[in-house]
């Protein structure tokens, strides 16, 4: 007798195969077998007909790092379970919690919070995030530009070799704690002037164990192909799994790009281990940065520290109000967030149907007005993208957030201590699931009601505990923080 059973379940295991229909059972915190329908047997059962039984989504592109340490009120609605993530690869972009104690952190560090920079260590933050106990699973990565502001005193200049060893330390201390890669983020001005080589050098721990490099590239727009062969480079020297951030092109003049750039990529990933992630929007969402304002058909602020009030506004408008220029009136918002309109959806779609692309949604859990994408993106993928415009199957869309999520992040490896693998639905893996109606489901948030919990998403297991049903928080301590194997 098992302790759980998914009755009569249309299940999508996430390898991309076809659905089927079975009964699922789960024991504790494991999938414990799959059965012919009618016949699984357990404690309790859960009727699917007619629903989907997934993995549960694994989001591969969050700053999620301080939000995971939040307690979750029960039957309020978190932005990562509502929308049936229930694990999260944290410290993207250059930008990790830790190792950095500062109570004056630059942009864009600010992001997580100015006064979030408490730890000396990586394994000081792993730690209080375990002892936390998350409402979703945890794999972080460790920021390079994080790392330089601890030891690069002057951000403008590109680190000595001195500095570049004391970050290769820091980077294979987080790995021996646990962290599962490093981010880059030299589109950033912290981080703009690290070299190609500072980058190498920094990294150069990842290769003997194989953990990813994620990059945020140098540019994403006219120069992209310059910093696509930057990247490339990086991961070829260090000899580790390369993931390109968020790609996408920015600005008219790049618009249709994308088939160019992916070639490029298909072309690198038959030398080496490449992919990419894709958030399901037109717009992005980063620091407020005046030179980004010309590029772009709108701005929106989403936070500003300078004047609060004009959170959710439009600069465009704000700045047409007060008679003024959209750039001269950005800087004196600074510093401040911003959603800024200036990719085209055709880009969109070609990136986020590509084989190489996983699903991650970006979100800024600190913005006061955020993008949508933090409580919708993959429902959106599910509802918009594959229902709707059917861009691509049910099973390939489920595949693209789990079991190829979790092969890219080495997610998908039994660990130490019963770290159950995850991705997948299948005997032994982690019972990490969501049941939600593929004639419903979708997406809800807008650009004016940013944090408008998603439909359709009925039940979600976070390590075989039922962590939010029909949207609400059920048990907001299931996840566990997980550590590269």
């Amino acid at each position: 007798m098992h302790d759980l059973l998914f009755r009569h379940a249309r299940l999508i295991d996430g390898t991309g195969a076809a659905s089927r229909t079975a009964d699922v059972c789960v024991d504790g915190d494991g999938i414990a077998a799959i059965y012919p329908t009618g016949q699984g047997r357990a404690k309790e059962t859960v009727d699917c007909d007619g629903m989907v039984l997934a993995p549960g989504f694994i989001d591969v592109h969050t700053h999620d790092d301080a939000l995971l340490l939040q307690s979750v009120n029960q039957g309020s609605a978190h932005p990562k379970l509502s929308q049936g993530v229930t694990t999260v690869i944290t410290g993207n972009c250059g930008v990790s919690l830790a190792p950095l104690q500062s109570r004056d952190v630059p942009a864009p560090l600010d992001i997580l919070g100015a006064d979030a920079f408490r730890f000396a260590s990586f394994s000081d933050y792993l730690a209080e995030l375990q002892a936390a106990q998350p409402a979703c699973n945890a794999a972080a990565l460790i920021g390079h530009t994080t790392l330089r502001v601890k030891h690069v005193s002057d951000t403008s200049h590109e680190a000595t070799q001195q500095q570049c060893e004391a970050m290769a330390r820091d980077v294979q201390a987080a790995l021996d704690a646990g962290a599962f890669g490093l981010s880059t983020g030299v589109y950033y001005p912290p981080a703009r002037a690290a070299t190609t080589q500072e980058m190498i050098a920094v990294a150069k721990p990842l290769g003997a164990v194989q953990a990813p490099i994620t990059m945020h590239l140098r540019d994403e727009a006219d120069a992209i192909d310059d910093a696509l062969r930057e990247a490339f480079a990086v991961g070829k020297a260090v000899g580790c799994p390369l993931v390109l951030s968020h790609h996408k092109l920015i600005g008219r003049a790049n618009h249709g790009r994308s088939a160019q750039t992916l070639s490029l990529v298909e072309e690198a990933a038959k030398q080496m281990s490449v992919c990419m992630d894709c958030y399901p929007y037109d717009a992005s969402s980063t620091m407020l940065l005046p030179e980004r304002v010309a590029s772009s058909r709108d701005v929106r602020i989403t936070w500003s520290r300078a004047q609060s009030q004009v959170a959710g506004r439009s600069l465009m408008e704000l700045a047409a109000e007060r008679g003024m220029a959209p750039v001269e009136l950005a800087k004196e918002l600074m510093p401040a967030g911003a959603v800024y309109f200036a990719m085209d959806e055709s880009d969109v779609r070609r990136i986020l149907a590509h084989p190489l692309t996983l699903v991650g949604s970006d979100g800024l859990a600190h913005d006061e007005s955020p993008h949508p994408r933090l409580w919708g993106s993959f429902p959106r993928v599910l509802g918009r993208y594959s229902r709707e415009q059917k861009l691509f199957s049910l099973e390939t869309a489920i595949h693209k957030m789990t079991a190829l999520s979790a092969r890219r992040f080495g997610l998908d490896r039994v660990g130490k201590n019963g770290q159950r693998a995850r991705g997948q639905i299948a005997p032994g893996m982690a019972a990490d699931i969501v049941l939600f109606d593929p004639s419903t489901v979708n997406d809800q948030a807008t650009y004016d009601a940013p944090t408008t919990p998603s439909i359709g998403i009925e039940r979600v297991y976070v390590n075989g505990r039922l962590a939010a049903l029909n949207g609400q928080t059920m048990d907001g301590h299931a996840g566990r923080v997980l550590h590269r194997v």
